[in-house]
């Protein structure tokens, strides 16, 4: 893989459709037995959530992206997911979009200027407090995955939070994707300690006066969370098998754990 070379100062590689792929998104969906609810419905843009409840399973998987409106490989991975169809046995919950208003500007920050993966504790965007008031009718999860980009990375990371000392997949995560794209090498990123593409922030939620969406699920709702950041300044295709790398090792390494 080549890095492109695109991005100076912000993300400049190729964007998506939002409303298209939602539309996409949605057929699959339903074509597969999820069940879509809407969270947050303006003159704008539709907001959606979906769920799929298995009888058998014991387990509870969430899964979330489109949160940053310049990070497109997310919610593309998010709909090959439910065209192939093949997940575990497990009661799924999924939000493939959360900035609608950034796809279309090509942003971070949704319509309004607010990075909303910055707004999880003070709640000031209607994407935010929408999106929270649909977490809280929700059932404690088991694990959350919520994939994300990195314009400004070398290589594939993934954030870890894990305050249960639950078996970690991260490691098994790295590898899913390693042979896929490169690995972050730097060993400090965000002014996090980095090590072989892994960050384990060691974090007291009650400190930090900006929540991500991960810390809201931590502090509420989850007991296991990651955070899957692929390089922005690589092909947009190579980050989409990323992710479904990525979500794919989570996956099989967390059923290995059951």
């Amino acid at each position: 893989m080549q890095r492109l070379g695109k991005n100076q100062g912000r993300y400049h590689g190729e964007t998506i459709d939002i409303e298209q792929v939602q539309r996409e998104v949605h057929r699959a969906a339903l074509k597969h037995g999820w069940l879509a609810e809407t969270f947050l419905k303006t003159a704008d843009f539709e907001l959606r959530a979906y769920h799929r409840a298995d009888s058998r399973a014991k387990t509870n998987l969430y899964f979330s992206t489109g949160i940053h409106g310049d990070e497109p490989s997310g919610p593309l991975a998010v709909l090959q997911l439910l065209t192939e169809n093949n997940w575990p046995e497990a009661n799924l919950w999924l939000v493939p979009c959360v900035n609608a208003a950034g796809f279309r500007l090509n942003t971070r920050e949704n319509g309004e200027g607010i990075d909303l993966n910055r707004d999880y504790r003070h709640q000031n965007s209607a994407e935010v407090r929408a999106h929270v008031e649909w977490l809280k009718r929700q059932p404690d999860f088991d694990l959350t995955l919520v994939l994300h980009e990195d314009w400004e990375s070398n290589g594939f990371y993934v954030y870890e939070l894990n305050p249960w000392n639950k078996r970690s997949l991260a490691e098994d995560i790295v590898e899913s994707v390693r042979k896929i794209c490169p690995i972050e090498t730097a060993e400090l990123v965000d002014n996090w300690e980095c090590r072989a593409g892994i960050i384990r922030p060691m974090v007291d939620p009650m400190e930090r006066p900006q929540w991500a969406e991960s810390l809201w699920l931590i502090v509420n709702k989850t007991q296991q969370s990651y955070t899957l950041e692929t390089p922005s300044d690589y092909a947009l295709e190579s980050r989409v098998q990323a992710h479904l790398a990525a979500v794919h090792g989570a996956l099989q390494s967390f059923g290995a754990e059951e």
